[in-house]
């Protein structure tokens, strides 16, 4: 398993250089230009300067070489000046947002906590919901339970967030009036009122995020618990005198988790695309909503380097779910 680990992480070097090239020369194909939101009264020759201080004047491979510098050693550099408080990166050029003209990755090391305390508490909740009622509706098959369950998580499987965020705001906070509708980023908690509070305004956001997780995640396993509950070895099993739960939550269970494994380690990346939309609905200043304000102001480095770091969540959640098939699954070995 070792040496599978590390031969994925050796491959996956490659793998995000193409990506960044990819992502690269897509926005520099893109239709847009960083000074086009300049006042018509700025002169010619100012703009021009800005642009050269912008590193738009350079040619593209030397923008692309210097922005694969900047993230790959400079800002790992940066981080462990932060840590260790040692001097490696003081002096060098870090990658440089066009519109807040400071460092991206400090814009992101604020946000990001705002996004994975969100995204985080609604993927647990998803699946905390979605394994029991996948392996309950494989077991009690055409039951009233597994008929709604089925009509449910087909609804949340379809309805985007962009529409279930509007609904349950004018639902719950505007008839209802249980939580409110805007996200306080600024709130800080220290004691138990605030506590609360800071529950109640992340139910509306992890209720839209973790509706699409439940609804996933539970077919998903209903689907592997099926195909397993008809095997061999679980009439043996019963036939060796064990008990229904022992069958189902152990053999059966652990054999059914193994593409579930899968669906649940690739579903990461996936729902911080749908945090993207739901931070503009409820307002959370996370990554997703600083990469919509960035595509709307050009702002081709927050862009590019925010769309690289979803880019390799997912490789490295792809390798999470390798890694935890050959340990769920005996027969599969890497090494």
């Amino acid at each position: 398993m070792l040496t599978f680990t590390i031969r994925r992480l050796l491959m996956s070097v490659p793998t995000l250089l193409f990506i960044s090239l990819v992502i690269f020369l897509l926005l520099e194909l893109a239709p847009g230009d960083p000074m086009a939101q300049v006042p018509l009264t700025v002169p010619p020759e100012v703009k021009e300067k800005m642009r050269e201080a912008l590193g738009l004047g350079q040619p593209m491979h030397i923008r692309f070489w210097k922005w694969l510098v900047q993230f790959f050693w400079i800002e790992p550099q940066v981080m462990i000046d932060h840590f260790f408080g040692t001097t490696y990166a003081v002096g060098d050029l870090r990658v440089i947002s066009w519109q807040t003209r400071s460092p991206v990755m400090d814009t992101v090391v604020q946000r990001i906590p705002q996004t994975l305390w969100v995204v985080g508490t609604a993927y647990i909740v998803g699946i905390l919901i979605a394994l029991p009622i996948g392996i309950y509706s494989a077991y009690r098959q055409y039951s009233v339970f597994d008929q709604c369950g089925t009509f449910i998580t087909m609804v949340g499987f379809s309805i985007p967030p962009f529409f279930t965020g509007p609904l349950l705001i004018v639902v719950f906070s505007v008839q209802l009036g249980w939580f409110p509708f805007i996200y306080d980023t600024t709130h800080v908690v220290d004691d138990w009122d605030s506590f609360v509070y800071q529950l109640r305004q992340m139910i509306l956001p992890v209720m839209v995020l973790a509706l699409q997780t439940t609804a996933q995640i539970s077919r998903y396993m209903r689907a592997a618990m099926l195909d397993n509950l008809n095997q061999d070895y679980v009439r043996t099993a019963r036939a060796k005198g064990l008990s229904e739960a022992v069958v189902v939550m152990v053999h059966v269970l652990r054999n059914s988790m193994i593409p579930v494994v899968t669906v649940i380690a690739l579903g990461m990346p996936a729902i911080f695309g749908g945090a993207i939309i739901t931070e503009q609905v409820f307002s959370v200043n996370g990554i997703g909503s600083q990469l919509i304000t960035a595509l709307f102001a050009n702002d081709l480095p927050t862009v590019q380097t925010l769309t690289f770091i979803f880019a390799m969540l997912i490789v490295f959640f792809n390798l999470i779910a390798d890694i935890l098939y050959g340990l769920l699954d005996p027969r599969i070995r890497y090494d």
